[in-house]
Parts: C-alpha cells; structure tokens; sequence
C-alpha cells in the first residue's frame, strides 16, 4: 500500500496534486521542533505547508552551486507495507540538511503519521526559527 501512497506523496511536492486528500483526518505530524504531536489534518497540513516554505524543493531535484535553497531531494527510500522511511538532504542558507520522513499510511492509502527527523544540531535550530516565521506568516496571510 505505501508504494501507492508514496507515488501520490511526490506528486504533492511537485504541486500536481491537494495534501488534503492524502492526508487521514487522525493523522499524526511529530516535528524535530516541536515536542508535542500534532494531531490532525489541518496541523498536519499547516506543518507540512511550512515545510514546504524552509525547504523548497526543485522539480528536477538538481540545485546550481549558486542556489542552493530549493535542493530538497529525497536520496534514499525504504519502503515496506504501510511504512515509508526517505531520506532526504537539502540547504538551509549554507548549512547542508540531512535528515528522514517516517510516513505510516492506512489499508486505505491515507497518511495517518509523518515524523520528521533532522541533523545536524545547526540545521534543527535554522529549521525550527524558520518554520516558526513561516507559520506566523501563513497565519497572516489567511
């Protein structure tokens, strides 16, 4: 099921498609920034949203060494029945971010928990200020 989930999944990063319907109404967000779950679609949806603000991604998933903001690319996936576990490595101004999406989808293809993991201790303290600015700003935009 989660290789389905997963085809539906990049075709939201890539815009092509609404997080809305692949996300479960329960489903659970667990933040490196943030220590509480979060839980429900709408937060879930808001965190993600703003991820996608910190760490733009390119469609092609190649970066200039010019411009480096917009490298989000996924560099590894293990994939096994509802579970998924992608690495991924991205830039946060200069500092190089690696860190890992752990996605649980229901029998019937909905995301029902995303867990995000970052390193190094530099890139968390970057990610969680920005995500910080990027919700207070989605926020004021509604």
């Amino acid at each position: 099921m989660i290789e389905q989930t997963m085809e539906q999944w990049l075709k939201v990063l890539n815009g092509e498609r609404e997080i809305d319907e692949l996300l479960h109404e329960d489903c659970v967000f667990w933040s490196p920034v943030i220590f509480r779950p979060q839980i429900g679609r709408e937060l879930t949806k808001m965190y993600l949203s703003a991820a996608s603000i910190v760490f733009p991604g390119d469609k092609d998933n190649e970066s200039s060494e010019k411009e480096k903001s917009g490298s989000f690319k996924y560099t590894k996936r293990v994939l096994d029945g509802n579970h998924a576990v992608l690495e991924f490595e991205t830039f946060i101004d200069d500092i190089l971010v690696n860190g890992v999406d752990i996605i649980t989808c229901d029998d019937d293809g909905l995301i029902t928990e995303f867990k995000v993991m970052l390193r190094p201790q530099k890139a968390v303290e970057k990610a969680k200020e920005q995500m910080m600015l990027a919700i207070e700003k989605m926020g004021s935009d509604s």
